[in-house]
């Protein structure tokens, strides 16, 4: 797998995501940018809010041989592949949150989204990216959370720029995983962990609290979690709280 890929912008779609996920060609991989979105989804259906003008939104599709149960690590590898292009446009402090949230100093910049299908023999996975460019004010009053946009940390580029650095960026963490799976990445996860070393609070899928220090991640993406009773590996949740310990 090589950096070629399409780059298609439009002005206006419900969802990159969804748009991607119903093209039943996929002769390379696909890459669409929206200057809007008027239905763009973020993890467990939650609604990604984004001005027009203000956010950067897309998609890219790619077909992958990776074994089915390998691709629940996808949002892991492609956090760091955003993490790494933000680093090259200036944003130094660009850190993840498992499992697929872009902070800096704690406040949300952006997240991820993956979904799959099967595609040919292969799958189709298409990895929904949200940046927010600017208007963090207003939209930390909407969401009622710590967010950030780009504009705190450096002159924001154009939309495509952002695009296309994030798109490269992740063609290449796609090839290694390609080759060698979660491994291939998982140490460059674990420097990049905000979370590292915190206590944290993490609600799991069925409704309970587990508190423990974040210890990095188990070989298949999993949180590992240092508790009173051992070490927990966390397939499905989210961090709810975090401090020193």
């Amino acid at each position: 797998m090589d950096k070629g890929y399409e780059l298609r912008r439009v002005a206006r779609c419900a969802s990159t995501n969804s748009t991607l996920l119903g093209e039943r060609d996929l002769a390379r991989p696909v890459l669409l940018l929206a200057d809007q979105q008027t239905a763009g989804r973020g993890r467990r259906g939650r609604r990604w809010h984004s001005a027009p003008g203000d956010g950067l939104t897309f998609s890219l599709a790619v077909a992958l041989r990776r074994p089915l149960r390998e691709l629940a690590a996808l949002p892991l590898v492609a956090g760091v592949a955003v993490a790494r292009a933000l680093h090259g446009l200036g944003v130094s402090r660009a850190a993840l949150k498992w499992p697929n949230d872009i902070v800096v100093d704690g406040a949300k910049l952006g997240g991820i989204l993956v979904e799959t299908k099967s595609f040919n023999g292969a799958i189709k996975a298409v990895i929904g990216i949200g940046i927010n460019l600017r208007g963090a004010a207003v939209l930390r009053a909407r969401v009622r959370r710590d967010v950030a946009a780009l504009e705190q940390f450096i002159a924001v580029p154009d939309a495509e720029r952002v695009a296309r650095a994030i798109g490269d960026a992740l063609m290449e963490s796609l090839a290694a995983f390609e080759a060698r799976g979660l491994e291939a990445v998982r140490a460059e996860w674990d420097r990049l962990d905000s979370h590292a070393g915190q206590k944290v609070r993490v609600r799991l899928a069925d409704g309970r609290v587990l508190t423990g220090i974040a210890s990095g991640l188990e070989p298949d993406g999993a949180l590992r979690l240092a508790t009173r009773s051992g070490v927990r590996a966390v397939r499905s949740g989210r961090v709810m709280s975090a401090r020193p310990a």
